[in-house]
């Protein structure tokens, strides 16, 4: 697998890299992006060792998983007690505060494997399943902690699968966005989250694990290359795989990233674009 020094996951090789990026920028624009198959491809681009067969096995679990769940229990607080009984119960899928700490809680072939994971992963897990069981369910993104909403916005049921979907009263939902932002909660906020962002945010998740993970630099940056491919991502992501590309010693292709950034917001931030350019001209000058 190569990288004998660095912990596993390993990355796979730079061909299959460029064939899942290429899968994942597909899946991306369709129509009506497949969730799993996205959140698969993102743990194939990070572990090397998820070949084909591990993500149709994934897949295949999902389907196991909703095929255990009661036909049509009832209403919205009926479906989340069902898929909490099912996952939370008696598969024990949860999260604690060490899966914060683990590039595997982000990938949801090994959260299927292991059980644990991040709130979005978690939710990731709840949705699958119980939309295949054909419940009313989306992803809810508050602030700082993903949960899972069932049903209309007039009759709807959150549940938290980090707690192993524990059904949220209005006061905790309450609780949990002033926790995270000091703020009260917004009724915007329990909108359903589009596949697409879900997403995005768990490549976030990802970013954010191997930024203070200096020499896991090669996840950040095939994190922020699938983020890339998301359609309307947002534009500073070619200064953030910019400057790790610098970071990895590849100072030509980095550079070019920095000055194309440049180009990007030169007419509304010169003097940022000044900024970027002499990093780009720095990293050059690192050839010498």
């Amino acid at each position: 697998m190569g990288h004998p020094h660095l912990p596993p996951p390993h990355p796979p090789s730079p061909e299959r890299a460029a064939e899942l990026r290429r899968r994942f920028a597909e899946e991306a624009r369709a129509e009506r992006p497949d969730l799993a198959a996205l959140c698969l491809l993102i743990g194939a681009t990070a572990d090397g060792e998820l070949d084909e067969a591990g993500i149709d096995v994934a897949q295949l679990e999902l389907d196991r998983l909703a095929g255990e769940l009661p036909y049509r229990p009832g209403g919205p607080l009926a479906w989340a007690e069902a898929v909490r009984r099912l996952l939370g119960g008696r598969y024990g899928f949860h999260g604690t505060p060490g899966d914060y700490q683990r590039l595997e809680s982000s990938l949801l072939h090994e959260v299927l494997r292991r059980r644990r994971g991040l709130p979005i992963l978690l939710s990731v897990v709840w949705l699958e399943v119980a939309r295949r069981a054909g419940a009313p369910v989306y992803g809810v993104a508050l602030p700082g902690h993903f949960v899972v909403g069932f049903g209309t916005a007039e009759e709807q049921v959150l549940a938290d699968p980090f707690e192993g979907g524990r059904v949220l009263t209005g006061t905790d939902a309450e609780l949990l966005v002033v926790g995270a932002t000091g703020a009260p909660l917004d009724p915007g906020m329990l909108e359903p989250a589009p596949p697409l962002e879900v997403v995005q945010r768990i490549l976030n998740n990802i970013r954010a694990w191997a930024t203070v993970r200096p020499e896991r630099s090669d996840v950040a940056l095939s994190a922020v290359e699938l983020a890339l491919l998301v359609p309307s991502h947002p534009a500073r992501l070619r200064y953030e795989r910019g400057q790790l590309l610098v970071q990895r010693g590849e100072f030509v292709t980095g550079a070019e990233e920095l000055d194309a950034y440049a180009d990007l917001i030169e007419v509304v931030d010169e003097s940022t674009a000044h900024k970027v350019r002499q990093q780009a001209r720095t990293a050059r000058a690192m050839l010498n």
